[in-house]
């Protein structure tokens, strides 16, 4: 049986639990629930979270106000935050691998040939990508994004069944207030734009995003005829109760059905 691939995009406020430090029990949660479903699906991580697992140990000049210091702690983050991933998998049985992407990849024909080759023979081999933004050479998603768009764009490049973005709400909710109304499913791209309108614009403490930048993925995904679920990370076993539906999320099914 074919597996379903599902691309898991995992922000830094569920990686540090809304804390100021990454949390090793998040990501052992993660490795957790994809230990239990690898038998059924097959999973490629795009993770924030290099900058966050950087202030833990070391504080710059300026403490990351400026661009090219954010990029200088994401330089220094990234290997620890690979480090706990690698050291968390492993103990669960599973194989991680780096790959450090940026927009211009995916404007080129052959580097989109080489991304897809190299990330399918990971995946084929029991090899969990993880992916984040190259910040050394690139900086759209530290400035806005939170690997939202680099998520959707790799999902739609890999031909994934499924992309899903946690988030720390329950799904989407209008306004600033999480007391807001709860989109359960949007069926189509002019809906999509709608929403936009009645969303609110805060963001989290350690993201970037926001709740539109996770809207505008799940557009570009459902363009390529694929389902966006944005679900609560927070929560624990969030990915296997998001399957199951026990749990409250929302679902913005694809444009091709």
């Amino acid at each position: 049986m074919k597996k379903k691939r599902i691309l898991l995009k995992i922000g830094s406020n569920t990686l540090t639990k809304e804390t100021d430090q990454i949390s090793r029990g998040k990501i052992e949660d993660i490795g957790r629930q994809i230990a239990a479903l690898k038998s059924i699906y097959e999973f490629i991580i795009v993770s924030s979270g290099a900058i966050a697992a950087a202030k833990q140990f070391v504080k710059l000049e300026h403490n990351g106000a400026d661009i090219d210091v954010k990029q200088a702690l994401a330089a220094i983050g990234q290997p620890h935050l690979m480090r706990i991933f690698q050291e968390n998998f492993r103990e669960l049985g599973l194989f991680t691998s780096q790959c450090l992407l940026s927009y211009s990849d995916f404007e080129k024909p052959a580097s989109k040939i080489n991304i897809s080759n190299t990330i399918n023979v990971l995946v084929e081999n029991n090899f969990i990508p993880i992916i984040n933004e190259n910040d050394t050479v690139a900086t759209d998603e530290i400035q806005f994004g939170d690997n939202d768009k680099l998520a959707a764009l790799t999902a739609t490049l890999l031909k994934a069944d499924l992309l899903i973005i946690a988030t720390n709400t329950d799904g989407i909710y209008t306004k600033d207030s999480i007391v807001g109304q709860l989109h359960e499913t949007i069926a189509k791209v002019t809906q999509i734009e709608d929403l936009k309108k009645e969303i609110g614009t805060s963001k989290s403490s350690h993201g970037t995003g926001g709740m539109l930048s996770k809207i505008e993925a799940a557009t570009i995904a459902q363009a390529a005829g694929i389902e966006t679920w944005i679900v609560n990370g927070i929560r624990d076993n969030f990915i296997v109760d998001a399957i199951e539906n026990r749990s409250n999320f929302t679902k913005i099914v694809n444009g091709l059905t």
